[in-house]
C-alpha cells in the first residue's frame, strides 16, 4: 500500500523515532507499505517517520546508481563508523523539487537487524552511504535542510508550507 509522505516542516518529521522492539509481521509490512511508496515516488530511500511512523525503520534502493547494490530494509539502523567526507546534492521526498549540497562522510559502516530480524553489518559507499547518513538522519528528526544556511532553510521552509496548503486544498478523489 502506498502510504502518503509528509511534507516537512510537518512537526512529525522533527520527532526523534523510537526502536522496534521486536520485527514481526506488522514491521514487515511496514517495510513493503514503505518500498511501495518510495518506488512509487521515485526515491532512493525513504525513513518511516516521513510516512507517519515514528518506528527506527528505513528502505533504500540504490540500484539505479549503483547496480552492484540491491535494496535493502535496515530495521534499528546504527552508524557505527564513518570515513573521509564528500559533498552531495541531496533530496527529499519529504522536500520536494528542492536540493542542496550536503557534506556527509564518504563510507560508513551500519549494523541493523533486516526483516528477518537477523543483525547485519554493511559497509556502504557512494550514494548507498549518502542515503544511508540522509535516512538516519530522519529517524533522529533531522532533514537535510537542517545542514544548510538558515537563508536557505527558511527559503525552502515558505516553498514547503505553500505546497503543503496547496494540497490539502485539492479535491480528494
Amino acid at each position: 500500500m502506498v502510504r502518503e509522505i509528509l511534507i516537512w516542516p510537518d512537526p512529525i518529521l522533527k520527532q526523534a523515532a523510537k526502536p522496534v522492539a521486536k520485527v514481526d509481521d506488522s514491521v514487515r509490512t511496514l517495510v513493503k507499505d514503505m518500498f511501495e511508496t518510495m518506488y512509487a515516488a521515485d526515491g532512493v530511500g525513504l525513513a518511516a517517520p516521513q510516512v507517519g511512523v515514528l518506528q527506527r525503520v528505513i528502505v533504500l534502493d540504490t540500484t539505479s546508481r549503483q547496480p552492484e547494490c540491491k535494496p535493502l530494509a535496515m530495521i534499528n539502523p546504527e552508524i557505527i563508523s564513518m570515513e573521509g567526507e564528500t559533498t552531495f546534492t541531496e533530496a527529499c521526498l519529504s522536500i520536494p523539487g528542492e536540493a542542496e549540497d550536503v557534506d556527509r562522510a564518504a563510507v560508513v559502516t551500519v549494523k541493523f537487524l533486516d526483516p528477518e530480524g537477523q543483525e547485519q553489518t554493511l559497509r556502504c559507499d557512494g550514494l548507498l552511504a549518502i542515503a544511508v547518513q540522509h535516512e538516519a538522519d530522519h529517524l533522529n528528526g533531522t532533514v537535510f535542510v537542517d545542514h544548510v544556511s538558515t537563508l536557505k532553510r527558511e527559503i525552502i521552509r515558505k516553498r514547503m508550507k505553500r505546497l503543503k496548503s496547496e494540497r490539502d486544498q485539492r479535491p480528494s478523489v
